[in-house]
């Protein structure tokens, strides 16, 4: 009762949270209140680029504000009341403060280009960004796992031997090359356990939570490490590059395309007034509704492939079983969503439908074994 509630709560905020926004957007353009912000920066600065980002800047920190209870009950309060969180009051907010600095320095460059685009490419600018944000994408892929990762995270070198070399046996069959194996202090802010396979070209790498390693027995990790490696196999990476890239462009497209035909909506006339480029995030949010639930759709079945080839590299199925379901009860997961809150909102199939999947990949195996006998 305790996983489906502590999920029930985190989605009934998440949904609130997200209409909120989206209505205090609209009523922050439509009632005038972007036009006047615009008028009052712009009595400072006369460089259209610093009136942008002090808009932003001033837009940004009210909206912390006025969710800064909210992202203290979902983020501190909850996490501690259902036993998942190993943070002090004090580390929550460093560790907060420390995403909001990377956050800068990674979001601040990237509005600054799309602000660029807009102002040299008039109609067109979604293209020229479009193209940006994938290099863009590229290089913090890159750079995740050896630069941004380390400001959160202790990363040392796996020890266990035995299994590092399990592992890399299972990185060859997958045709996948990894020299680099480490393991991360995920202990010092939550209980939860989980591992990921990381980075892009030289920076590849597989990284495993400490709260994974000390509670799973070696077979177990191998199933968990064999799932990652089976979406490198199954070339879910290279797939999901290029959908996001057909996607990201396709969506700019159609956001600037609603974008500059809604400005007279409000009153605005041009789509480089800052007033209203509330109105992207407004189109953005609805169409991210749309989309949504159709990149679930997809991520939940590039997951039942990397689970049946967890079951075809490790051949036990038992162990893989039994790992997901006490990472499920480590995670505090819901086993059994309500189907139309697993459509649309879960990127991984429920517990329950990824055990009935393996049973039946692993009768799929036992009957063609029979067949060959």
């Amino acid at each position: 009762m305790d996983a489906k509630r502590y999920n029930n709560i985190k989605l009934g905020i998440g949904i609130g949270k997200a209409v909120f926004s989206f209505v205090l957007i609209l009523l922050f353009v439509w009632l005038g209140y972007s036009l006047l912000m615009e008028n009052y920066i712009s009595s400072y600065f006369e460089n259209k680029y610093l009136v942008f980002l002090a808009f932003a800047l001033v837009t940004g920190v009210t909206a912390s504000f006025l969710f800064a209870p909210v992202n203290y009950y979902t983020g501190f309060y909850l996490e501690h009341k259902y036993n998942l969180s190993n943070q002090t009051f004090v580390r929550w907010i460093w560790e907060n403060f420390k995403s909001l600095l990377v956050s800068l320095a990674i979001g601040v460059p990237i509005m600054l280009m799309f602000y660029f685009t807009l102002n040299q490419f008039g109609e067109m600018w979604w293209l020229p960004f479009a193209i940006l944000m994938f290099f863009a994408s590229v290089v913090l892929s890159q750079i995740f796992p050896v630069l941004i990762l380390p400001i959160f995270y202790k990363l040392t070198p796996f020890e266990n031997e035995e299994l590092k070399n399990r592992i890399e046996s299972m990185a060859f069959n997958a045709g996948i090359k990894i020299e680099n194996l480490y393991k991360f202090d995920m202990s010092k802010n939550t209980k939860k356990a989980n591992a990921a396979l990381t980075g892009l070209g030289k920076t590849k790498r597989i990284i495993l939570g400490d709260t994974l390693i000390d509670n799973y027995s070696n077979e177990e990790i191998e199933t968990v490490i064999a799932h990652e490696l089976g979406h490198f196999k199954k070339k879910h990476i290279i797939k999901n590059i290029v959908i996001g890239t057909v996607t990201s462009f396709l969506t700019l497209f159609v956001i600037a395309y609603l974008y500059q035909n809604s400005l007279g909506w409000f009153g605005f006339s041009s789509i480089t007034q800052v007033a209203a480029l509330p109105l992207l995030a407004l189109w953005s949010m609805l169409i991210g509704v749309i989309q949504s639930p159709l990149g679930n759709i997809l991520s939940r079945k590039f997951e039942y492939e990397a689970d049946e080839y967890a079951v075809k590299e490790t051949g036990n199925p038992a162990a893989f079983i039994k790992t997901l379901e006490k990472l499920t009860d480590q995670n505090l997961g819901d086993k059994e969503p309500h189907p139309f809150v697993e459509w649309f909102f879960y990127s991984h199939p429920s517990i329950k439908n990824r055990i009935n999947g393996i049973r039946k990949y692993e009768s799929q195996i036992s009957q063609g074994h029979s067949e060959l006998v």
